[in-house]
């Protein structure tokens, strides 16, 4: 990775700035949620006990009917499509049937919907009619009851049939609507107003009821008009308030959720998502908490009607509004009868997290922003300045060592000054080094040369005085041998390295031509054939001229050397290759002469080695020829660096040889 990259990982650890923020804005918010619940709370503690003190409450039992509203004229007729609206809130009877119960100003209606896939059919004037399928409706007012019996053979009108003696305000014939599927059926009918009371029986033949009939009498409750006016006078101004049954069950409700102050600062989208993203804990779905639904069965009215005040925040019905709700018992006599909720729209609490939530989302980002364009402009210069040292290091290791010219940021006073000047002090030791390297040839050789002659003419006197007295003894003779022998070797070394020295200063004074390599490489090849004995030497060269601007001596001298190092690894029925062909690097044209020879591959910590001055393996192929001082191959180099090229070897990639390639690009030609 990248210096560039890891600082700026560090400029993202300011993101625990934003991170600390928002949980200060979160906190804040539940703050200022708790303290709106606490006061609605409070005030929904005083409407109720005012609601008590009003007189207007009905009195609940554990089980009542409830009777809705009815939005539409109810038509009798058996059918249960007026009470379409109102079928989500139909009430159970029993394990097989459903009621519903409507009123308008004048009747009370219930529709009751009985499940049965077999029937017993008997009118309701049958001897039979309590064996048969049937159901007792029972009626009541100021403590009196009256019972009626609905049976019926047939779909249709019914009359249901009086089982008691007449009551007074209580009717004393009813006409029922019976219809009927292959899924059971339905009773519809309509009953004068007021009723007090009502309960329902059925008798099911098929599924073994027996005798007696237990009907199941309860209370009728409905919407209160006098209740919900005197909530209206009690209510907060933008309060909605609404009293329940603690089944759950619509008693009254008054006032309205505020909208003018929402629509005056009503938020974007994106302010409502960052809100219900980042900020808002959970909130109920504004549609359990319906106006007009005539029953709300929340948990907040379940833990208020068992005597536990409790409250909630939901979504509003406005974008981006949240409402709170506050749930408290209604008790009279240490009973509870009722629970009273409040709810109360606040775009505040949202409206405040969200500037303080923008605001520090804003100078979040400003910082983030800086700090990151701060570390990245000095990564940027830090890696500059480093790739500066790099570059640096890598020309003067190109360079054998040497330095060309000061190297960079020496002069600055951090780190990286330090590092630079350190790098500046071992390249001078380094070039010194290979500039002693380069010299000690021809030192060698120059001062190598007199104790030598000394040596050798020392050698010649003596045995020139040795044999004119005829007094060399034998023994003697192998020991002079081996003292003339080390004198020529000594002799061979201090020339080669006198001819390296002169190799040096020739290549760098050779002055250059223009030539047809093809010439050139096919001539060396022609000389080269007596010389390689019993190998083959294949050579391979273009049809057409290849021209080059060269010195074609030098060529030809580093085409010597690499044909002697690979006569010294081949094998006496070994092969040679030499070609030559065309090559371009970079848009410049030039030439790629290539040697192979048959023989043991390189060593792979040697390829990288071999063409420096004083390296050479040639000790190790042929033990007893003359000494090697690894010359050859550093001759052949300067060759390709005097003609702007390169020197490199490798090994076969199928590992039978090694191959020695030549790459140049021709001398520059002298300005006029």
């Amino acid at each position: 990775m990248s210096l560039r990259r890891k600082l700026l990982l560090v400029a993202l650890c300011t993101l625990a700035l934003p991170v600390a923020g928002w949980l200060y804005v979160r906190q804040m918010e539940e703050l200022l949620r708790s303290g709106q619940a606490q006061a609605l709370t409070a005030s929904a503690g005083a409407v109720a006990r005012s609601v008590v003190l009003g007189g207007e409450l009905p009195t609940t039992g554990q089980k009542v009917w409830y009777v809705q509203n009815a939005p539409t004229p109810i038509t009798v007729d058996g059918y249960g499509d007026d009470w379409a609206p109102m079928t989500p809130w139909s009430q159970p009877l029993g394990s097989r049937a459903k009621l519903l119960l409507a009123e308008d100003d004048r009747w009370l209606y219930f529709y009751l919907d009985v499940r049965s896939t077999r029937r017993t059919r008997a009118d309701s004037g049958d001897a039979n009619a309590l064996a048969a399928d049937h159901v007792v409706l029972t009626l009541g007012n100021d403590g009196k009851q009256r019972r009626y019996l609905i049976a019926s053979a047939a779909p249709g009108p019914v009359t249901a049939l009086p089982l008691d003696p007449s009551v007074d305000g209580l009717p004393d014939q009813l006409t029922v609507q019976w219809q009927e599927d292959g899924s059971g059926y339905r009773v519809e009918a309509r009953i004068p107003r007021p009723l007090q009371q009502l309960g329902l029986g059925v008798f099911d033949a098929a599924a073994g009821d027996t005798q007696p009939l237990a009907v199941e009498e309860r209370p009728l409750l409905s919407y209160s008009r006098q209740l919900s006016d005197e909530l209206v006078q009690l209510v907060p101004s933008g309060v909605r308030a609404r009293v329940l049954a603690p089944q759950g069950w619509l008693l009254a409700q008054g006032g309205h959720l505020s909208s003018a102050a929402l629509a005056r600062e009503q938020p974007g989208w994106f302010a409502s998502l960052i809100y219900r993203s980042l900020l808002a804990n959970r909130l109920d779905d504004a549609a359990l908490w319906s106006e007009d639904a005539p029953r709300l069965e929340l948990a907040e009215v379940q833990e208020a009607a068992h005597g536990s005040p409790a409250s909630v925040w939901r979504q509003g019905e406005a974008r981006g509004s949240v409402v709170l709700a506050a749930a408290v018992p209604i008790q009279r006599n240490g009973k509870v009868d009722g629970v009273l909720l409040l709810e109360q729209s606040s775009r505040a609490v949202p409206l405040l997290a969200n500037r303080a939530l923008f605001g520090l989302l804003l100078t979040s980002f400003g910082v983030l922003l800086v700090a990151g364009g701060i570390l990245l402009a000095f990564a940027t210069r830090l890696s500059l300045r480093l790739g500066r040292l790099r570059d640096a290091a890598e020309r003067a290791q190109l360079n054998d060592g040497r330095l060309e010219g000061r190297f960079p940021m020496t002069d600055a006073e951090d780190e990286i000054g330090d590092l630079a000047r350190s790098f500046e002090n071992l390249l001078e030791v380094v070039g010194g080094y290979t500039d002693y390297l380069r010299t000690l040839a021809s030192k060698l050789s120059h001062e190598l040369n007199t104790p030598l002659a000394i040596v050798k003419s020392s050698l010649d006197n003596l045995e020139h005085a040795l044999q004119e007295r005829h007094a060399m003894p034998v023994e003697a003779q192998p020991y002079m041998a081996r003292a003339r022998d080390g004198v020529a070797r000594l002799g061979a070394l201090v020339r080669a390295m006198s001819e390296a020295s002169r190799m040096e200063r020739s290549i760098a004074a050779a002055e250059p031509e223009d030539v047809d390599l093809v010439e050139v490489v096919r001539g060396c090849a022609d000389a080269y054939r007596p010389l390689v004995g019993a190998r083959s030497l294949r050579c391979e060269v273009p049809e057409t001229p290849l021209h080059l601007h060269c010195a074609p001596e030098l060529i030809a001298q580093a085409l010597d050397k690499l044909l002697d190092n690979a006569l010294s690894f081949t094998p006496e029925d070994g092969w040679l290759a030499l070609s030559l062909r065309p090559w371009s690097d970079g848009g410049a044209d030039g030439a790629e002469i290539e040697l192979a020879n048959q023989g043991p591959p390189l060593p792979a910590s040697m390829q990288g080695r071999l063409f420096d001055s004083l390296v050479s393996l040639r000790d190790k192929a042929t033990p007893g020829d003359a000494p090697h001082l690894g010359l050859g191959l550093y001759v052949v180099r300067l060759v390709a660096e005097r003609h702007g090229g390169n020197a490199e070897a490798r090994n076969l990639d199928d590992g039978s040889g090694v191959t020695f390639t030549l790459r140049l690009h021709g001398m520059p030609r002298a300005r006029l």
